[in-house]
């Protein structure tokens, strides 16, 4: 069997993500939305059990589900879902002394994420989720 094309194309698929995220955020590099993305999905990922964390993950493309699992204590506690200013707040102390989240960070990785899925398995995964983590990706 072949390698698959999603694997093959994983560099190009996600800096198209990180560009689109830069984009959207309004940031002026891709290092600056490789933060942002990464904070975004530390603290989605803080809220969800693990079998909603899987079938999340696996809708990802491919690099932007190595960065989802990248680095992620497995004694790390859950937290809940919080007021989404309190959740960018946190995306923002990500490495705080070079992270550029604005406001908007949440909503504008969703709408990035959004050009980079399959949106039809994509919202179909998220309405498998707990009403709080669809709403986290609202765009």
């Amino acid at each position: 069997m072949p390698v698959p094309s999603e694997y093959q194309r994983a560099t190009d698929d996600f800096y198209k993500l990180l560009t689109d995220i830069r984009d959207s955020a309004g940031l002026i590099t891709t290092n600056q939305a490789y933060t942002v993305l990464q904070g975004v999905f530390q603290v989605f990922r803080r809220r969800l059990d693990l079998k909603d964390a899987v079938r999340f993950v696996s809708a990802l493309p491919v690099g932007a589900r190595a960065l989802f699992v990248a680095d992620w204590g497995a004694d790390e506690p859950r937290r809940d879902f919080a007021d989404r200013s309190l959740m960018t707040k946190e995306v923002r102390g990500l490495r705080a002394e070079h992270n550029y989240a604005p406001e908007t960070a949440i909503h504008d990785v969703a709408v990035a994420l959004m050009r980079n899925v399959d949106q039809t398995a994509f919202e179909r995964m998220l309405a498998t989720l707990p009403r709080a983590a669809m709403e986290f990706w609202q765009a």
